[in-house]
């Protein structure tokens, strides 16, 4: 229990501080991308504007200080201008030396009737270019990318390896702290278990004395109806005591001798025993339990297990109704499983995440004379977990089926 709880600790803390960290490391990167597309617009508007040349007077790129024409060198960039007839008046490729003059004019016909702006990817190089018509005159520059998303790409890079870094090094310090985090919670479960074990110990002393009592009056007095309640109450508050104090070494995680054990031999001799007490209720009985199925677990448990669900199954049956049993595999016998399934007519709205939950029971009209504690089913789901199983419940066509997968 106490390690369950650490590990969902650290899960949740690391999953906590994945999402802040993807959140802000988004946010640097896309703020990154949208500063450098607008730099690319605003470069490639000024270009445009000055018919594909730098302007001899500063321009502020990006709400940044201006820059002069040294400054906006740093970009490589080519550029054509044509006349109203399409004629090439001007061609700019002093600042590019990887097209060729010939490959900048046939780019620039093919781009001369698209769309104003967009992208363009040409000889391993992202290009974004613009087409401006001015005084007759139409200007397309083309501007290369390379050195701008160098430059986003490094801060996506540096972001992601700082943020994967952090979230593994948080989590190592989780992992090696979360004990001491958690020690108030496992302290308090301690005296839980601790309190529960002493006051069972105790009440059985004076439960003892009261049975004795009892008996002692009956052999005065003879038995009456009022003996036969203490009786019967007497037997309800040890059994939910045996109850509590198994449930807390369970917990524990007591000593098991887990090996594999003949599985179908243990639920064989569990129907058997409840067989004659389902049928003398007027109920059916029906089981499919396929021989020599094996799983690694504890004997005695799972025999416990088995009479659990069982159990459970004669309880809340309907009168006249019917209690299955089903013990199958795969082919391969693998992932064999157990099926406890009984008719409940009044089934149908019943909430079934809560009943494996410690002292619940489901208070409806159907349950109102059923005797039971809200412990057997915990400790159920407790055994499935500890023999690496799992253990769901769910309605079909007016019967509940209790379902436990092992491996």
């Amino acid at each position: 229990m106490i390690q369950k709880i650490r590990r969902k600790f650290i899960i949740i803390s690391t999953c906590a501080l994945a999402v802040v960290l993807t959140t802000v490391i988004g946010s640097i990167i896309g703020t990154s991308y949208y500063r450098a597309d607008q730099e690319v617009s605003t470069v490639l508007t000024t270009l445009a504007n000055n018919q594909g040349d730098i302007p001899k007077r500063p321009v502020a790129v990006l709400g940044q200080a201006k820059h002069n024409r040294e400054g906006l060198f740093q970009y490589r960039y080519f550029s054509v201008t044509f006349n109203a007839t399409g004629d090439i008046v001007d061609l700019n490729d002093e600042h590019i030396s990887t097209v060729k003059s010939s490959e900048i004019k046939t780019l620039a016909q093919e781009f001369r009737h698209r769309q104003r702006q967009g992208h363009t990817f040409y000889k391993g190089t992202t290009y974004a270019y613009k087409r401006v018509t001015k005084q007759g005159l139409t200007t397309i520059v083309f501007l290369d990318e390379t050195l701008l998303m160098a430059r986003v790409n490094q801060i996506v890079r540096s972001a992601t390896v700082l943020g994967v870094a952090s979230l593994a090094l948080y989590a190592l310090l989780l992992a090696l702290f979360s004990k001491q985090a958690i020690e108030p919670v496992v302290r308090a479960e301690k005296r839980q278990k601790e309190f529960i074990t002493n006051a069972g110990h105790e009440l059985k002393t004076p439960l003892a004395i009261i049975a004795a009592n009892n008996e002692m009056v009956e052999m005065l007095n003879g038995e009456s109806e009022w003996t036969q309640s203490n009786h019967q109450q007497i037997n309800r508050l040890t059994q939910l005591i045996n109850r509590l104090v198994s449930l807390a070494r369970l917990d524990e995680r007591p000593t098991m001798v887990i090996t594999d054990i003949n599985a179908s031999q243990a639920i064989t001799t569990v129907a058997n025993n409840f067989r004659t007490l389902v049928e003398q209720d007027g109920k059916q009985f029906v089981t499919n339990i396929t021989p020599d199925l094996t799983i690694k677990a504890d004997e005695g448990y799972f025999t416990e297990l088995a009479n659990i669900l069982v159990d459970n199954a004669n309880k809340y049956c309907d009168d006249q109704g019917i209690v299955k049993i089903t013990w199958t595999a795969t082919k391969q016998h693998k992932n064999p499983t157990l099926v406890v399934a009984n008719s409940y007519a009044a089934g149908k709205d019943v909430d079934y995440n809560k009943f494996f939950e410690r002292f619940y029971r489901n208070e409806t009209s159907h349950n109102q004379e059923k005797k039971g504690f809200g412990i057997g089913l915990s400790m159920a789901q407790n055994l499935v977990q500890t023999f690496k199983g799992k253990l769901t419940v769910h309605y079909h066509e007016g019967m509940i089926y209790f379902v436990a997968r092992f491996r």
